[in-house]
């Protein structure tokens, strides 16, 4: 029996209706009523109707928070509508068994679309006579769907979305009576038209392009959604609203895990604003407009969420065009010290500050080493532990509007009474993380304090080193030449006079309690540390273990750490699944282990024969390195975001530790460990190269020299 479903946000005219329903039940139609009116006090009229079943849909959002309540304040009549009713129940299961869905009067129209794209009902309308039609029609076919609607003519949507917004929907229900619209490529090329119609009032034409990308993305149309959007931006002269615009348009699709394909013109659109509130005075907006071009240019879905980035092509190329904007290049001009830094103290033990905001982990031996050593007197200050010192280390917004406005904000003055106290106690500051404290540290003047900062991988894929003022930092360290080149790249004040001395110093680790025995069982096991980003790519990993396994079974791969965070972003939810169903077959039947997250990596490694760096890019690889120490074989992926660049994996370790595919992986695999005294050979060799490049008692003479220079 067909089962229709009939919705109004006000009474309808029961005489005419209890006829219409009539006319249903002739046609063997049982029929049901959800309305947002008051049914209660019409009950004895609605009771001669003998529809099939009646409910009273939510009346108001008075249980709805505060944030629903201001938008259904601000919408049209038949959002309003949808807002009170999307979590109904019995709306929701009704329409779920549906065949046809009729909207009553114009103020449910928007619910019966919402309704109908959310469970692909093909026959919904607006008015009872196209219901009555389509009813025939699915009796005619004897189940409900398949029939492709008629489109309305262009000319019928062009002069609603200059008529109203609120009509856009009824008139679209009234003609699309088979699909729903924004399911069809034909109709979604329409609606994108209709968006973009001359005579268009800007008001009128933002409403109806977020109106229309929402649809879109209820028929599970993006980026069809982010088209919509920009679409409507193109015919919008006000920077502003543009901006905004496709600001909204291209984070639809990051919200998705999609590279944008209007990101340059969301970018340059936030620019140009910016270059317009600048040179206007406003420079509180003018941050704002490029605060969000940098949040944008650098979003993680971009670079770190993805197997690529691009930064990886052209990294000066790809920021050309923010350095064009002139607050970009007031962001970027150099300031520098008032008076150098003063050198070492040689009668008394250096001060020396190290400080970070919440991430201290390749702080440890450092700390322990000058927290002991007679000639520094050392402090560790971590930013996030205190709220007034994290919250102006992450203040971008602020940070913006002091750098373009000439340090003229509050913000330099919070800084100053905040910073100035650590500043004045010490001889050197040594910063981890080139990250927001950076860009705050170097707002201010440091006076005769020498500032040094420590810029490992991830920084180079943030917004931060752009907000960072180089001139007031003396010295840049990096954790490996290919960092050095992509961020030198990136910043054009780190290529020019001014730019902090450079070094290059590898991370600290004890490698010498890594050397211990291995188990029986560790030449056939392979072994990856770190799985817990999207670049980490375990599924080369995977891919290698199954080119190996093709010639002996023994092998088996360890994986040693905590998983990826699926709410990080949709695209690593989008790689963990795909990591997760390559991985269940190979965990059933052994060939994988999951060892998950410890803190004793040197046990976890004593059962692991061969270390493989995956990663798609790495600054260096610590797992690996320690991984080497322990007498594993390193397998190294040439990493394919440095690959055939000057530095990459490649000048970084031996010869014949890093391999351009996953079938040399495989071949390098098969070869070191093909018998026992093969395997701890290289091994060996592994071992002896890592303790002595990488130990702590070698690279700790490189932090002394930094620290202490002379006296060291």
């Amino acid at each position: 029996m067909t089962r229709v479903l009939f919705i109004a946000s006000a009474k309808p005219q029961l005489g005419v209706f209890k006829d219409s329903v009539r006319k249903f039940r002739a046609q063997g139609a049982q029929t049901f009523l959800g309305g947002t009116f008051h049914l209660e006090s019409n009950a004895e009229e609605l009771a001669v109707i003998e529809l099939d079943g009646m409910h009273q849909l939510p009346r108001s959002l008075a249980y709805r928070s505060s944030a629903v309540r201001r938008k259904a304040s601000k919408s049209p009549l038949g959002m309003r509508v949808w807002l009170q009713s999307k979590r109904d129940g019995w709306l929701r299961q009704q329409a779920r068994r549906a065949d046809v869905l009729v909207a009553l009067d114009p103020g449910a129209v928007y619910t019966v679309w919402r309704l109908a794209q959310h469970y692909r009902i093909t026959e919904a309308h607006f008015g009872i006579a196209p219901a009555l039609k389509a009813v025939a029609r699915v009796k005619e076919r004897g189940t409900a769907g398949g029939q492709r609607g008629v489109l309305p003519p262009l000319e019928v949507i062009t002069r609603d979305v200059k008529r109203s917004v609120d009509g856009l929907p009824a008139a679209v229900m009234r003609h699309a009576t088979a699909r729903p619209v924004m399911r069809s490529a034909v109709g979604a090329r329409m609606w994108r038209t209709a968006v973009t119609a001359p005579g268009v009032p800007t008001k009128a034409r933002i409403a109806t392009s977020r109106y229309v990308a929402e649809g879109m993305q209820w028929a599970g149309r993006t980026s069809g959604a982010a088209i919509a959007l920009a679409a409507a931006a193109s015919k919008i002269s006000d920077q502003g609203l543009k901006a905004m615009l496709l600001d909204e348009a291209v984070s639809k699709e990051l919200s998705k895990g999609i590279s944008p394909r209007d990101l340059g013109k969301a970018v340059s659109a936030h620019l140009t604003h910016a270059d317009e509130r600048f040179a206007a005075g406003d420079h509180a907006k003018a941050a704002g407009a490029l605060d969000r071009a940098l949040f944008l240019a650098f979003h993680r879905v971009l670079h770190i969420d993805q197997l690529s980035s691009p930064l990886a092509k052209d990294a000066e190329g790809f920021v050309k065009p923010l350095y064009r904007s002139p607050a970009m290049q007031a962001l970027g001009r150099p300031q520098g010290r008032k008076t150098p830094a003063a050198p070492a103290p040689k009668d008394r033990p250096l001060r020396l500050l190290v400080t970070t905001s919440a991430n201290d982990n390749f702080l440890h031996h450092i700390l322990d080493r000058y927290g002991d050593h007679p000639d520094v007197e050392l402090r560790f200050l971590d930013l996030a532990s205190q709220k007034a010192l994290k919250r102006i280390a992450w203040a971008g917004r602020r940070m913006l509007e002091d750098r373009i406005a000439g340090g003229t904000t509050d913000y330099q003055e919070e800084v100053e009474r905040l910073i100035r106290p650590y500043l004045d106690w010490a001889d050197t500051v040594f910063l981890d993380w080139s990250v927001g404290p950076a860009a705050m540290l170097t707002t201010i003047d440091p006076g005769t304090t020498r500032i040094v900062v420590r810029l490992h991988s991830y920084e180079a894929f943030t917004r931060w080193p752009h907000m960072t003022d180089f001139s007031r930092i003396d010295d840049l360290v990096y954790v490996a030449p290919h960092v050095k080149d992509l961020v030198e790249s990136l910043v054009p004040q780190l290529r020019e006079e001014g730019a902090p001395r450079a070094h290059i110093i590898d991370n600290a680790m004890d490698l010498s309690g890594f050397a211990r025995p291995k188990s029986d069982e560790a030449r056939f096991n392979l072994g990856l540390i770190g799985i817990s980003q999207v670049a980490k790519d375990p599924l080369w990993a995977v891919d290698v273990l199954k080119r190996v396994r093709e010639h002996d079974e023994r092998y088996r791969l360890l994986l040693v750490g905590g998983d990826m965070n699926a709410k990080t972003s949709k695209a690593t939810h989008d790689y963990l699944r795909q990591f997760r169903k390559e991985l269940a077959p190979l965990i059933e039947s052994g060939a994988v282990v999951k060892l998950g997250p410890t803190d004793d990596v040197p046990s976890a490694l004593t059962d692991i024969g061969v270390i493989l760096s995956s990663s798609v890019r790495e600054g260096c690889h610590v797992g690996l390195m320690e991984g080497a120490a322990s007498a594993a074989v390193p397998v190294s992926r040439d990493w394919p975001f440095y690959a055939g660049k000057p530095n990459s994996a490649r000048t970084l370790y031996p010869e014949g530790w890093v391999v351009g595919s996953a079938q040399e992986a495989a071949q390098r695999i098969l070869e070191t460990t093909a018998t026992e005294e093969a395997w701890q050979n290289a091994g060996k060799l592994a071992s002896e190269h890592a303790l002595s490049a990488w130990d702590w008692p070698v690279v700790s003479k490189a932090f002394d020299r930094l620290f202490l220079g002379e006296r060291n």
